[in-house]
C-alpha cells in the first residue's frame, strides 16, 4: 500500500506526539492527531493570565545547535527554528546556607574552573563523564534504535556502533554512585547534593541510582557547542511550528478529541492495532477512527490503560475530569490484568508488558508555582534559571528544593516593566489524591514556596501580581498523563537505554513515542524518540 493511503492515528499532541506527525505527513502518509487539551504541546505548552505568559512545565530546550535534533528535524520539514537565546549559565544552584551560588556555565573552560574551585580533587570525576558524553552523544547522532525489537531495529543499533562506542561498554551496568566510590568521592556530601539536585532534573532519581552513562549526556549537554536554550515567546512556538509543518504537509490535528481506548484484532495468533475510539469533548460524540498504524504520544502507564477491551474499565473523563479519586485511578490502572484474563489476549509479551509497568517505582508529580511579578522582585544580574535547596521546615517536595525559571526582559512572556517566575518542585503524587486534600494542601505548598522564593527574590503584596499554582491533579487534568506524573521513568539501569521500553509495542501497528522511551525526557529526548517511530514505520510500509 502506498503511504499517501496509509493512515496513522496519533494520540497526543505533545512534542513527541507532533514530531512524528509532521514528519510522517511530510514523507506522503495521511496523518490526524487527537489530543484532549484546548492548546498542543503537552507539557511543553503555555497559557496567558493577565498580559503574563506562563511555560506549563518545561522552559528550556537543547538540540537547537547545528546538528542538534531540533535543528535536523525542522530542517527536514522546511520550517524555521523559533527564534531562541543560549542559556547562559544555564542553572546557578544554591545549597543551603550558601549565598554563593554553583554556576552552570555554558564555555566548558568556564565550567571546569568552576567546578574545579568548589569541588576540588573531582576533576577526574568530571573527565570521565565528558569522555563517556562525547562518545555517547557521536552514537546517539548515528540514530540507534534502543532497545531493539526486531532485525531492522538491531541492524540501525549495530550501525551506529563504531570503535571508540566500545568504551562505554564498561560503564553499561555502573551508576553515578559508583563512579563517585571509584575516585573516593562518595564522602564529598557537597558534591553528591549537587549532583542529586541536577540529576533529579534529568533523570527523576539520584546520583546512587543514575545510570552514569545517562548521566554522562545530562551533566554535558548544557556546554557549547551543544547548550540549553530559552525560546522567545514561549515554549508554546516550539508546537505551534510543528503544527504547522503537520498541516503544510496535509496532516489533520483534534484538539478538545480524547482517545478512550485503542481497538486492536487478532491476526494469525498476534494483534494488531486497527483503530482507536475517539470523543468529542465538546460535543461528547464517540466514534471509531480506523487507522493503518497508531502513534501514541503517551507514557506507558496511559498505555496500559488505552488497550483495554472494549467496556472494560470505561470510566467518564468529561466534567470529573481531575477529580478522580485515588480508588478509582487505581482500579482504571488494574482494568488491563483483567483485560488480559480474556482468550484473546493471552499472549506472552502481552502479559509480559503490562507486568512490567505495574512493577515500575512510583513516578514523581509536580509542584508548579507561576508568579506574574513587577521587574523590581527581579535582583540584578538574575540568571535565567536557578536551583535552590533548602534546609528550613515545611513541605515543598521530595527534596526539599525548587527549581525556577524567569523570563527576560522583551522575551514575550510579560508586558514591559514586568517578569514571570516559575519554580516546581518534585512531589509525591499519592499526597494530591486523597480525597479532601489537595485544597489545603496547594495552599500550604503556595505558601511555602512563596517564603522561600522571598529570600532571594523581592516578592512582597506590592511586587506579586498574579499567583497561580499546579499539582499532580492539575497535570492529570490538562495532560492526561497518569495520576499526574512528570518526566517519563527514572533512568536506573533496569530502565535506561537498553533496557529501557521499546517504541514498538506488543501490538504490531502500534508504538509508544515519547519520555517512557528512548532517550528519556525533554523536547529533545521525545523528538529522537518520534524520529526512531518514524523511521520504523517508513521500513515497515
Amino acid at each position: 500500500m502506498s503511504k499517501d493511503k496509509l493512515h496513522v492515528a496519533v494520540i497526543g499532541a505533545g512534542i513527541g506526539g507532533l514530531t512524528a506527525a509532521a514528519l510522517l505527513a511530510k514523507r506522503g502518509y495521511c496523518v490526524s492527531v487527537f489530543d484532549r487539551a484546548l492548546v498542543p504541546g503537552g507539557c511543553a505548552s503555555t497559557f496567558k493570565r493577565r498580559g503574563f505568559t506562563f511555560d506549563v512545565g518545561a522552559t528550556q530546550v537543547a538540540g537547537l545547535e547545528p546538528g542538534g535534533i531540533h535543528h535536523r528535524i525542522f530542517e527536514e520539514l522546511e520550517v524555521n527554528l523559533p527564534e531562541a537565546t543560549p542559556c547562559d549559565p544555564a542553572c546557578a544552584v544554591y545549597l543551603p546556607g550558601e549565598t554563593e551560588p554553583i554556576t552552570v556555565w555554558r564555555d566548558p573552560k568556564r565550567w571546569q574552573a568552576e567546578r574545579e574551585r568548589q569541588f576540588p580533587s573531582s576533576e577526574p570525576f568530571w573527565q570521565l563523564l565528558a569522555k563517556l558524553f562525547e562518545v555517547s552523544w557521536e552514537f546517539q547522532s548515528r540514530n540507534p534504535v534502543l532497545p531493539p525489537a526486531n532485525l531492522w531495529d538491531l541492524w540501525q543499533l549495530v550501525s551506529a556502533v563504531r570503535p571508540n562506542t566500545l568504551i562505554t561498554l564498561p560503564y553499561t551496568f555502573s551508576t553515578v554512585g559508583d563512579a563517585l566510590r571509584w575516585y573516593k568521592l562518595d564522602d564529598n556530601d557537597r558534591l553528591r547534593t549537587f549532583l542529586d539536585l541536577q540529576l533529579k532534573l534529568y533523570s527523576q532519581v539520584d546520583a546512587e541510582e543514575t545510570a552514569l552513562l545517562y548521566a554522562a549526556t545530562a551533566l554535558s549537554v548544557s556546554q557549547s557547542p551543544q547548550g540549553l536554550f530559552h525560546l522567545k515567546g514561549s515554549m508554546q512556538v516550539l508546537s505551534d511550528r510543528l503544527v504547522t509543518a503537520l498541516e503544510k504537509y496535509g496532516g489533520q490535528i483534534f484538539m478538545r478529541h480524547a482517545v478512550d481506548r485503542i481497538v486492536y484484532e487478532e491476526r494469525s495468533n498476534s494483534l494488531r492495532a486497527t483503530g482507536v475510539v475517539v470523543r468529542n469533548h465538546n460535543t461528547g460524540e464517540v466514534w471509531t477512527q480506523s487507522a493503518d498504524r497508531v502513534v501514541a504520544n503517551v507514557t506507558v502507564q496511559n498505555l496500559v490503560q488505552l488497550l483495554k477491551a472494549e467496556g472494560e474499565g470505561e470510566r467518564g473523563r468529561e466534567g470529573g475530569e481531575g477529580e478522580e479519586s485515588e480508588k478509582e485511578i487505581l482500579n482504571s490502572k488494574l482494568s488491563f490484568h483483567s483485560t488480559l484474563n480474556t482468550p484473546h489476549l493471552t499472549l506472552p509479551k502481552l502479559r509480559a508488558f503490562g507486568r512490567r509497568v505495574d512493577k515500575l517505582p512510583s513516578g514523581s508529580g509536580a509542584f508548579v508555582i507561576y508568579l506574574g511579578v513587577d521587574e523590581r522582585a527581579i535582583p540584578a544580574g538574575c540568571p535565567p534559571h536557578l536551583q535552590f535547596l533548602y534546609d528550613s521546615d515545611g513541605p515543598i517536595g521530595e527534596n526539599n528544593s525548587l527549581f525556577v525559571s524567569v523570563s527576560h526582559p522583551g522575551d514575550g512572556r510579560a508586558p514591559a516593566g514586568k517578569a514571570t517566575i516559575i519554580a516546581s518542585s518534585f512531589t509525591d503524587t499519592r499526597l494530591w489524591w486523597q480525597k479532601g486534600n489537595d485544597r489545603a494542601l496547594k495552599q500550604e505548598y503556595t505558601e511555602t514556596a512563596i517564603a522561600r522564593l522571598s529570600s532571594y527574590f523581592h516578592l512582597t503584596p506590592e511586587t506579586i501580581l498574579h499567583v497561580e499554582a499546579a499539582t499532580p491533579r492539575t497535570f492529570a487534568r490538562f495532560t492526561a498523563r497518569d495520576r499526574g506524573v512528570v518526566g517519563g521513568i527514572g533512568q536506573r539501569i533496569s530502565t535506561f537505554g537498553p533496557f529501557g521500553f521499546a517504541n514498538r509495542t506488543p501490538v504490531s501497528g502500534l508504538w509508544l513515542v515519547g519520555d517512557s522511551t528512548h532517550p528519556g525526557e525533554g523536547t529533545a529526548g521525545v523528538s529522537y524518540s518520534a524520529l526512531t517511530v518514524v523511521r520504523q514505520i517508513e521500513a515497515q510500509s
